[in-house]
């Protein structure tokens, strides 16, 4: 059952027939786990190598080319024929590798569960494998450990449990016993519960093994993650359209020419080879091979920006992204508590960035303010006076990393930030604790709600040099000369225990209306998503320390009396610096944030006003999704940005629903919480500093600085390949049409053939290979960023690119055929020399189309000629192989050509250029249009 956290103790241990003092006979657990099988994740039945394999092989465009190859095998063309079938080879290989690595997510799951656990059977502790725990074993949990099994605590001594890999809550959980009255309670709300896969970090306490293996949370996640089908990429959509498309194009075009032939009474095998030819020109084999090397290219370019792309495919879904589903902690946020605002006797210090994560040593802002502290009287004495305490009643501890010089804390994340937080102000731990050292405690515990330290005071230290320490000590030693009790905690458990408050620079009495002012503002703070801890002192008169032994003793709580109020504290994990700069990138480029966090709702809503993804303060749980209907979801996705408490099933639920509602998404994420999320979205991220090894095999791109600017950077990459690949495929896709019609035309205005099958192959090898490679090098446009995402279901051909294609084609052809048709019907030229004069101006046409094609809108001579040199060296190369074809004897030979004159050659190369300029000038048309309508815009 998953309602473990609303029974009592006694009740867990009756239905799971456990008890607590002797836990289960060894018996009794070789039984049950017979029953339950062994703790530990198990693999169900994925996608074997097969499988995968023959999805790689049966892709449109791959049977297409495979058939291509076919053809050209049969036309002696085995060249031909074996570069396709390698380039097919290269992509199922490398497609197999990748998907092959992606179903292996739940091994590094599986690396989760601890080894060696204690447990009590039988009436004594022994250690076993934590794979042979079964439910209703009695286990102790020490800081250090991992929770080995889903389990109901029935003993916890200061017990605290990190457990942000699966709630996404960066906070270490204090975990009690009592039982908890709620439905549906989030897995971050039940305190009384240890999760499988968490980690102890504080305190120790025993529990009751309530789920073993796959039926714990942990393994709920497996199952999902498992059953999770990933979609295909736009991309692998687009190119499956396309190669359906050009399938059926090429089976009317081939039997069109071909039937046109044999009716005009031309050689029966001369057109059927002339028709097979024209049909591997349709096929652009080097699409697969250029949109792998575009990938690659983008993929490297990720990586010198930060992030690791590890399935090629999501480079360019990137690119199409219109939703950014992130996880708060880590990826939005710093991942480290830091006291935010200081409040004493009513008067509120809000700490900047600076001063909560600069250098102690260098900052001068720092230096500054502590000397303020030292120097003045009144509200800043009050501060050092809070921090002082905040400081010393405290068992983390600080160091400083010897990489970045930064300090850093040891122990319990929200004591370290107070530690810090102090040392910001000149108030070391070490110096004060030197100072005045710790002689007795009373530890934290729930029912209290705080934690309670005596210091004694080494009056000698007082005649030191002036700083921040002396000054807070002096406060001190006006109220007493030996000792001095510190409290922090709660604030409202603290208020009560107090009498005074310590007002600027004098000691005043606990009023009503003082109470009612800290009160406003312990909520103001909470609401702005802080955790808010009060410190109040107490002096002594007399040391509480033994006579012998010099050990301290034990305050009671009767001590936590009559206590001085000195002031709150506002803790959180702030956000990023560059965050809110990059969600602001991503709605410029039409991009929706919209946060998934198991954290409280106000801190998510806090840290969501900050960063702008939500102005609203509209926030949903994941208690509120619950009972939410499929269509309710859809409705919710589209309105809501920010989700607070949520578990797994909903951080996948909603993915899916953007997905249903058309979304292209990107989900950040790096607990094990968010692996099933990650899977399922079109783009997984995880981060790759904090990510667990599960999230990181869920995703397809991992953020190697876990910046989350740099998945904005990554979005650019991505639009920047998709418009590479369009480049190429309207580059090729034109030119393979201005063949076609230079073969349906010729005919029809009564010239014989006007490409022989070997001249057509080399016009598709030489023009579509090199030439359309260079274009994966093309840089940014202008509007990358400054533009929405192109529509997810938009097809390749999209947006005018197939009336392109058409009349680009359609020009093409009807220029080269122009001089060759003047030379043929004047019979002033051989056969040979007409068709070299339409095969040259061909494929110099091409060239130019190529370089016209570099930008969607921008002139060539704006982006600048030589700005692709690549581009500029396979232009000037093909030029180079067509002059060898023309002029060299043995090429002649082979491919049916004459050398041209100095005359010819020159009228072929300023006719080809009609189809440079004349694409020049369509770009220019829709210049002047975009710049009308903005003007009328504006």
């Amino acid at each position: 059952m998953s309602t473990w956290y609303q029974e009592s103790v006694s009740g867990v241990t009756s239905q799971l027939d456990s008890p607590i003092e002797r836990g289960l006979a060894e018996d009794e657990a070789k039984r049950r786990f017979a029953q339950h099988g062994p703790n530990e994740l198990v693999e169900t039945g994925g996608r074997g190598p097969a499988k995968i394999l023959l999805e790689q092989l049966s892709g449109a465009m791959v049977v297409l080319l495979m058939v291509a190859a076919g053809v050209s095998a049969l036309l002696g063309e085995f060249t031909d024929s074996v570069v396709i079938l390698v380039i097919v080879v290269l992509n199922a290989a490398l497609g197999f590798v990748q998907d092959y690595r992606a179903e292996k997510a739940l091994a590094a799951l599986k690396k989760l569960a601890v080894p060696i656990v204690r447990v009590r059977r039988g009436g004594s502790v022994r250690e076993v494998s934590a794979r042979e725990l079964v439910p209703g074993d009695m286990v102790l949990l020490e800081a250090g450990n991992y929770v080995p099994a889903d389990c109901r605590l029935w003993e916890s001594v200061n017990l605290k449990v990190q457990e942000s890999a699966l709630t996404g809550e960066s906070e270490p959980v204090e975990k009690q016993v009592e039982a908890l009255a709620g439905d549906d309670m989030p897995l971050g709300d039940r305190t009384n519960m240890a999760y499988m896969g968490t980690v102890v970090t504080y305190g120790h306490g025993q529990a009751v093994v309530t789920e073993t293996g796959m039926e714990t949370e942990l393994g709920q996640i497996a199952r999902s993650l498992q059953t999770v089908e990933a979609e295909p990429t736009p991309l692998q959509k687009r190119l499956a359209q396309l190669g359906r498309a050009l399938a059926m194009i090429a089976i009317a075009i081939v039997a069109l020419v071909f039937a046109m032939g044999v009716l005009r009474g031309e050689n029966f095998q001369l057109m059927l080879m002339t028709a097979m030819s024209l049909a591997v020109a349709i096929v652009p084999e080097g699409l697969p091979a250029v949109a792998t090397v575009t990938l690659a290219i983008g993929a490297r370019r990720m990586f010198h920006r930060r992030a690791l792309i590890r399935k090629l495919p999501a480079v360019e879904t990137l690119g199409s992204v219109t939703v950014i589903c992130s996880d708060k902690t880590g990826t939005l946020t710093e991942n480290r508590m830091t006291v935010s605002v200081l409040d004493v006797a009513g008067h509120r210090l809000e700490l900047s960035k600076d001063s909560r994560t600069s250098s102690p040593s260098t900052d001068s802002e720092d230096s500054d303010q502590a000397s303020t502290m030292g120097r003045s009287s009144g509200q800043n004495a009050s501060l050092a006076l809070l921090l002082t305490g905040a400081s010393l009643c405290n068992d983390a501890e600080l160091d400083i990393d010897e990489k970045d010089q930064e300090l850093r804390a040891i122990g319990d994340p929200t004591e370290g930030a107070l530690a810090v937080a102090a040392a910001r102000f000149g108030l070391h731990k070490d110096e004060l604790s030197e100072r005045m050292p710790r002689v007795a405690e009373v530890p934290f515990d729930s029912d209290r709600k705080r934690m309670t330290t005596v210091h004694r005071i080494e009056s000698s230290s007082l005649e030191q040099d002036d700083g921040p320490v002396p000054s807070a000590m002096r406060s001190i030693v006006r109220m007493t000369s030996d000792h001095i009790a510190f409290t922090k905690g709660a604030v409202d458990a603290i208020v009560d225990a107090c009498q005074q408050v310590w007002d600027g620079d004098e000691l005043t009495s606990m009023t009503d209306d003082w109470r009612r002012r800290i009160s406003r503002a312990n909520e103001e703070l909470a609401a702005s998503g802080m955790r808010v801890l009060g410190v109040a002192m107490r002096p002594f008169d007399t040391a509480i320390e033994q006579e012998s032994g010099g050990s301290p003793t034990s305050p009671t709580e009767d001590d936590e009396q009559n206590l001085i109020f000195i002031g709150m504290l506002g803790i959180i994990d702030p956000p990023r610096a560059e965050a809110a700069e990059s969600v602001a990138r991503c709605r410029l480029a039409g991009i929706r944030p919209v946060m998934i966090t198991g954290d409280h709702p106000l801190t998510a809503t806090h840290i969501a006003r900050q960063l702008s993804i939500a102005e609203d303060g509209q926030v949903r749980t994941g208690q509120e999704l619950e009972g939410t209907s499929g269509d309710e979801l859809r409705r919710t996705v589209e309105t809501t940005s920010v989700y607070a408490r949520v578990a797994p099933k909903h951080k996948l639920q909603l993915v899916q629903a953007l997905q249903d509602n058309g979304h292209v998404v990107a989900m950040t994420g790096d607990g094990v919480n968010d692996a099933p999320a990650l899977k399922q979205a079109h783009i997984g991220v995880a981060m790759g500093i904090t990510g667990t090894d599960v999230s990181k095999e869920a995703s397809q791109m991992v953020l190697l600085d876990d910046n989350f600017s740099t998945i904005v950077n990554a979005v650019e990459e991505g639009r920047i390949v998709y418009d590479n690949i369009r480049k190429f495929v309207k580059y090729t896709m034109t030119s393979n049409a201005g063949e076609v019609w230079v073969m349906v035309l010729g005919p029809l205005m009564g010239m014989p053939l006007p490409l022989l099958p070997l001249q057509i192959l080399w016009v598709n090898l030489v023009t579509d290979g090199l030439p359309g490679l260079a274009l994966a090098l093309e840089q940014a446009e202008r509007n990358t960023m400054k533009r929405p995402p192109y529509p997810p279901k938009e097809h390749i051909l999209g947006r005018g690119m197939g009336w392109d294609i058409a009349w680009i084609g359609l020009l093409m052809g009807v220029v080269s055929l122009a001089m060759g048709y003047w030379w043929w019907a004047s019979g002033a030229a051989g056969e040979a020399r007409w068709r070299t004069i339409v095969f040259t101006v061909l494929t110099l046409a091409q060239m130019g189309n190529a370089m016209a094609l570099r930008s969607d809108r921008d002139s060539l001579f704006r982006i600048g000629i030589f700005s692709n040199r690549a581009l500029i060296g396979a232009v000037a190369l093909t030029f180079g192989l067509q002059l060898g074809v023309i002029y060299w004897a043995p090429l002649q030979g082979i491919f049916k050509t004459t050398g041209l004159t100095l005359l010819e050659l020159i009228s072929c190369i300023a006719l080809s250029t009609i189809v440079f300029w004349a694409v020049e000038g369509q770009k220019l048309l829709f210049r002047s249009r975009d710049k009308a309508a903005g003007e009328s815009g504006a």
